[in-house]
């Protein structure tokens, strides 16, 4: 058996993301490479909530529409799920909610005979599933112990009336290959920024990002870290910046609407050249749009926000690796130069589980130049050859170190005289373009699949799973540009050359990064675009990419 596909399904409140990470690092457990993609409406109880597990010998970032096992905890995973189901999936469910064929559980029963809570239902239909799939009762235990040690005498004794209830449908062979750890996108962005050289995180709740807030919080005192909870996100992007002034490593996290409240800061940001991240996490819009579903249609908006014109990074990554990978370099690249640094990312990653390799040693170098010049003398705002500054922090002795949102002279003394407003303006495009010859170093573009094939998919963000797959699958060459910002264009160049037909795939109306490649010169040949809050499936793209390569 190569893959594995499994939908859990309830309504909010059943503990269905959670039963989710279980299955996941059961298949895991087993030497498989895992995918979660978990979907559910902005609702604290009720409407209906599901995960779709998907498990594979080969790595994997992507859900299929056929699924091999549904878990129904409730009606609508079967009825609202009907597309996905085949003669060959096997239903496990509530006997006493779902009207079915497969494998019924009488869960109130179960859970009364034991006086556990209903949450706990969950736990007996992965027992069942477990039994169904032919896996041995030791290795669910074995993940049990590990992934549920909150009552686990009690959360076993359920899953065994599970397994002992059921019956096996067909076989799953463990792999030879070693576990990985599974980690959300989020939690890939805590790790990727702690291994950058984090100080402090300040973050107000936000889908799809509010789950850093919550791990950075729990591994706070392991690393030393400073988290902040501030009232708002006015608040969470000036004290971001009043730590980066004081020498702390500063990153925040929100979503689009908090982020418009964040402009001004950033604008403050570029003109008093305090170094900040800021993890900018998509969903459908416009406004409150729907907060727990995906989009990717923040692009222009994060590319252009701020007044005034100032040098920014903005990196999306697209998978686990890339998110660690370039959370630690858009911190290090944004102290480096001194610059707002923006991880755009999307419920997708954000909250979507992947194998994960770590990618430490991959990593490329960042210079840090050391600070120096103390003294009375010294010059916040120097004016040098390649427009980076030396910055030192407070508090340090017989020096004034000012910063300032005002036109300022090198010194940061406020001015309005014309010729340093051009003085200034220049050196901080200066540094823009030290920037973008530095990006081109750190391989800011990702060709894959079949890589001199004169025909492919160009992607962004969270995508990029999908598009490796049906790229991989169709003989179709991969580009996937990870820094938007500066623009990349040699090796946007490099990655297209030779090639006759560009298909762009995101998930927004407008094509926006089709935009952003046609405003430097590079044609795309075909549009296909994906509105509705959900992400595409592989089936979904491939017979899309088939339809337009006819």
């Amino acid at each position: 058996m190569d893959e594995i596909s499994l939908l859990i399904g309830g309504r909010a409140g059943d503990g269905i993301n959670s039963a989710g990470m279980v299955v996941a690092h059961l298949f895991n457990h087993l030497g498989y490479r895992v995918y979660m993609y978990f979907d559910y409406p902005s609702l604290i109880k009720g409407g209906h909530n599901y995960a779709i597990v998907r498990a594979s010998r080969d790595k994997i970032g992507a859900h299929r529409d056929k699924v091999d096992f549904i878990l129904a905890l409730n009606q609508d995973s079967v009825d609202l799920h009907k597309e996905i189901i085949s003669k060959n999936t096997e239903l496990i469910f509530d006997s006493s909610r779902v009207r079915a064929e497969g494998i019924g559980l009488n869960l109130p029963g179960i859970l009364k005979e034991e006086s556990a809570p209903p949450v706990m239902g969950n736990s007996c239909i992965i027992g069942a599933f477990a039994r169904a799939a032919g896996i041995e009762w030791r290795v669910l235990e074995e993940v049990f112990t590990r992934q549920i040690p909150k009552a686990l005498p009690l959360n076993l004794t359920i899953a065994r009336q599970g397994y002992d209830a059921s019956r096996e449908c067909c076989r799953i062979p463990p792999l030879k290959n070693f576990p990985l750890p599974v980690l959300s996108g989020n939690e890939a962005i805590g790790l990727g920024l702690l291994h950058g050289g984090l100080d402090a995180y300040v973050a107000y709740p936000m889908t799809p990002t509010s789950n850093i807030l919550h791990f950075m919080a729990e591994v706070a005192e392991a690393h030393d870290l400073i988290v902040f909870h501030p009232e708002n996100e006015i608040a969470v992007i000036m004290m971001a910046l009043g730590l980066g002034y004081a020498g702390k490593k500063a990153a925040v996290g929100t979503s689009g609407g908090g982020f418009c409240l964040m402009t001004e800061g950033l604008s403050l940001s570029g003109m008093n050249e305090v170094p900040v991240v800021i993890v900018m996490g998509q969903r459908a819009g416009p406004s409150t749009g729907m907060p727990t579903y995906t989009g990717q249609t923040d692009l222009h908006f994060v590319m252009h926000a701020g007044q005034g014109e100032f040098p920014r990074l903005v990196v999306a990554p697209g998978d686990a690796e890339q998110a660690f990978t370039w959370s630690s370099l858009a911190l290090q690249l944004a102290w480096k130069f001194q610059i707002p640094a923006l991880i755009l990312c999307d419920k997708t990653l954000c909250e979507g589980f992947f194998s994960f390799t770590d990618p430490t040693e991959m990593i490329p170098e960042v210079r840090q130049d050391a600070p120096s010049g103390e003294g009375p003398e010294y010059l916040r705002y120097e004016i040098t050859e390649n427009g980076i500054s030396k910055m030192l922090c407070p508090p340090a002795a017989g020096m004034v170190i000012k910063v300032n949102s005002y036109t300022h002279d090198p010194a940061g003394i406020s001015t309005e005289r014309a010729d340093i407003a051009v003085m200034m303006t220049e050196k901080r495009m200066r540094k823009g373009a030290t920037l973008a010859r530095e990006i081109e170093n750190l391989n800011p573009v990702v060709i894959g699949g079949k890589k001199d094939a004169d025909q492919g998919i160009l992607c962004w963000g969270s995508t990029l799973g999908v598009c490796r797959e049906v790229a991989t699958g169709l003989d179709l060459r991969l580009v996937q540009p990870i820094v938007l910002s500066p623009f990349p264009l040699e090796g946007v160049k490099a990655a297209t050359v030779g090639m006759k037909r560009l298909i762009a795939v995101e998930e927004n109306s407008d094509g926006q990064l089709a935009m952003l490649f046609a405003r430097h010169g590079i044609r795309i040949d075909h549009h296909i675009r994906r509105y509705d809050g959900r992400p595409f499936s592989v089936e979904d793209l491939e017979a899309r990419i088939r339809e337009a390569l006819a």
